[in-house]
């Protein structure tokens, strides 16, 4: 059974930095997509980053020069580093497994509380 447990979050200051870890178990990571989202409040979970399985990128331009999404394959870990972190990224993240350029996966992390705030 596939499982995906995050880590990182935290309350942080505006134009600070914070860095997501997402850990897989259960599947054969390598192979698949991987992306992080985020929920705000009253809002629609949104795609913020995905790496392939080549290791091709994409962003949302929201968060386009500020976060950079990576991977280890040994670890099973995909990465979300956050920075010059604005109060609107404020959200819970969470890392999805098999994501597609247009929709999710099926499995997903529990969350992980990402709060700007000065």
């Amino acid at each position: 059974q596939v499982r995906l447990v995050e880590s990182g979050g935290g309350l942080v200051q505006p134009g600070g930095s914070l860095r997501l870890s997402c850990v897989a178990s259960g599947t054969i990571f390598s192979i698949y997509a991987m992306g992080w989202y985020r929920q705000a409040p009253g809002k629609q979970r949104e795609l913020v980053a995905r790496i392939n399985s080549g290791r091709n990128t994409n962003y949302a331009d929201s968060v386009k020069g500020r976060f950079t999404i990576s991977r280890d394959n040994a670890k099973k870990t995909v990465y979300l580093q956050m920075n010059s972190l604005k109060p609107e990224d404020t959200a819970v993240y969470y890392c999805n497994l098999g994501t597609a350029a247009t929709k999710p996966g099926d499995s997903w992390g529990q969350g992980t509380q990402v709060t700007v705030s000065s």
